[in-house]
């Protein structure tokens, strides 16, 4: 097979592929890239594996930085964009079930693309656009199945990660899992327990945001791969229901993570224990928190301007896009509507300041300078006082003298 029309992250990298070629060495590119070419999906980035060792690579190339050079990785900088070149490779035995405990460098491609997860990843790909297939990739990538290279039991005992990756690559490409592959998940779904939270959590979330979560979240449950992850074995029904949910379309992390509190029926009280529990950031905890207080809000058809106003437009994006899930949404353009007719969207557009205040009011920084900003604010929220600042500062006086 020939591709043609590469997309212009080849043809820029094709300078780079033609220098190794040049010295002496073979050069392809591998990997994510290759499958989604061929599939007509975007690529973002290329990798670059080749028959090279790093010191050659590092002689042939003016520019070079050291970005994983243990495991054969040096980044080639051309014309401003940097390339991972990575040379063929063999690994040894996975004590971690993570990284190898010996990587040894080979001049071999076969050796090289047989240590890889899934047949639609280990494809190869000429300057040229001509595809090397060694483990029938082209045929699965055809009948839409994911399936691992050789015998899955070795590739997951290798890198355990890869049961998640397989699950998530179901959801990404809506593809099936093949018997093997499948049989091998359930088999060594414990396994997971090796891996770090951070790496679970980044696969997950793909899954969630795949084209077809249903179908990775299925293989996730009749794998029991979710017992082995945090919190998941306390809810099992709970994401055997999820499981079953039919159009799961979601946008961003916010709402995969919302969606998960929202069918767990995790209480507001222990939603940050549990998304800490996943590694998460403490932006993403703030978001889902608000999301979750929208979500509720909305189902409960209970949704007013000061909820709007606390949660922002984004947010409330995303909780109605949850609603959506469940035929209880608001129409968009209401709920946009809405949100705009709000006097003011933040405390930024409020046209007095803590600072006028201090100035011109004499009122003295602390708690009674916070009280009272945060009535003129929900003042100017509930149009009970327009957003002009004579009035406000007039309001303001006569707040201070109470609470004096």
């Amino acid at each position: 097979m020939i591709v043609s029309n590469l997309a212009d992250e080849f043809l820029k990298a094709e300078p780079v592929i033609k220098s190794i070629e040049e010295a002496g060495f073979e050069a392809y590119f591998v990997g994510g890239s290759v499958r989604d070419t061929i599939l007509g999906l975007p690529i973002h980035d290329v990798d670059i594996a080749t028959s090279a060792y790093p010191e050659e690579i590092k002689e042939i190339f003016n520019k070079t930085v050291d970005t994983g050079i243990q495991h054969g990785t040096v980044m080639v900088l051309d014309h401003g964009e940097g390339y991972e070149i990575t040379t063929f490779r063999t690994e040894s035995t996975y004590q971690d079930f993570r990284r190898p405990d010996h990587v040894e460098f080979v001049r071999s491609l076969e050796e090289d693309l047989k240590r890889r997860d899934f047949t639609i990843n280990a494809l190869a790909m000429t300057h040229e656009g001509r595809i090397i297939d060694l483990f029938d990739g082209l045929q699965d990538l055809e009948n839409h199945i994911i399936r691992a290279v050789g015998e899955a039991d070795e590739r997951f005992n290798e890198d355990a990660l890869r049961m998640m990756r397989a699950i998530r690559f179901a959801s990404q490409l809506d593809f099936s899992i093949e018997e093997k592959t499948t049989i091998a998940l359930k088999k060594h779904a414990s396994l997971l327990k090796k891996i770090a939270i951070e790496r679970i959590h980044i696969e997950f979330v793909k899954l969630l945001l795949g084209k077809n979560p249903k179908t990775g979240l299925q293989h996730f449950m009749t794998a029991d791969l979710a017992r082995y992850c945090p919190e998941f074995d306390n809810y099992m029904s709970e994401l055997t229901n999820m499981a079953n949910l039919d159009s799961i379309k979601l946008s961003s992390e916010a709402a995969a993570w919302s969606l998960v509190i929202h069918v767990l029926k995790v209480s507001e009280s222990d939603i940050n224990h549990f998304l800490v529990a996943w590694k998460s950031s403490n932006e993403l905890i703030s978001n889902v928190q608000a999301v979750i207080r929208a979500l509720n809000s909305i189902l409960d058809k209970t949704i007013d301007r000061e909820l709007m106003y606390e949660t922002g437009l984004e947010l409330l994006l995303t909780a109605n896009e949850i609603a959506t899930i469940f035929n209880r949404n608001i129409p968009i353009e209401i709920l946009e509507s809405d949100y705009e007719q709000l006097p003011i969207k933040s405390k930024k557009e409020m046209l007095v300041n803590g600072g006028q205040l201090i100035k011109e009011v004499g009122i003295q920084p602390g708690e009674k300078l916070g009280r009272i900003l945060a009535t003129l604010e929900h003042q100017v929220l509930m149009e009970k006082i327009p957003n002009e600042s004579t009035q406000l500062l007039k309001l303001a006086e006569r707040l201070a003298s109470k609470l004096d």
